[in-house]
């Protein structure tokens, strides 16, 4: 391919892809909704009691949908390793947008997905759950600490549908 037709190749298709109707000056921000830090709080609140009801010693992490770290709570001897693996269940469940006993399931040795498992910060044990409103992600909870990882998981679930409704109400 010799050079004109090289440029003009390359200007047909950046003059195409800028008039088709899915570019539009309007789509240049973007806006999401995030949970309050209060909200943030009171949803890592209600996920360590519902731990601390079943006698679990757990961290909590609250992400936001950026997967950045807006609460961490530590129960008194859950163990030091905790907090960190709490956050990254979180981060995980955000990112993946996905329950990460579904994804540990999912991304096992023998799986097409095993791979994810190698992703530098992803932790693929249960325990970690999106936190959802009118259907997009707002932020994820992480638990860790409890006697195995769907323990985890269940906490993390309670803690969410004690927020459920809070959350809808907020748009």
């Amino acid at each position: 391919m010799n050079y004109s037709k090289t440029v003009y190749l390359a200007v047909s298709l950046t003059a195409s892809i800028l008039s088709s109707p899915w570019v539009h000056a309007d789509d240049s921000l973007v806006t999401f909704k995030s949970m309050s830090p209060a909200t943030a709080l009171e949803l890592a609140q209600a996920t360590l009691a519902s731990c601390s009801a079943q006698g679990y010693q757990v961290s909590v992490a609250v992400v936001d949908r950026m997967g950045i770290a807006q609460v961490m709570l530590r129960d008194r001897y859950a163990g030091p390793h905790t907090p960190d693996t709490a956050r990254r269940k979180a981060w995980t469940a955000v990112s993946f947008r996905s329950d990460t006993l579904s994804l540990a399931k999912n991304t096992g040795s023998d799986s097409a997905q095993s791979g994810a498992r190698h992703i530098s910060g992803a932790l693929l044990l249960g325990g970690g759950v999106p936190v959802m409103a009118s259907g997009s992600i707002v932020g994820g909870v992480g638990v860790s600490g409890a006697p195995s990882g769907q323990a985890d998981h269940s906490c993390a679930q309670k803690g969410v549908s004690a927020m459920v409704a809070k959350l809808e109400l907020a748009d």
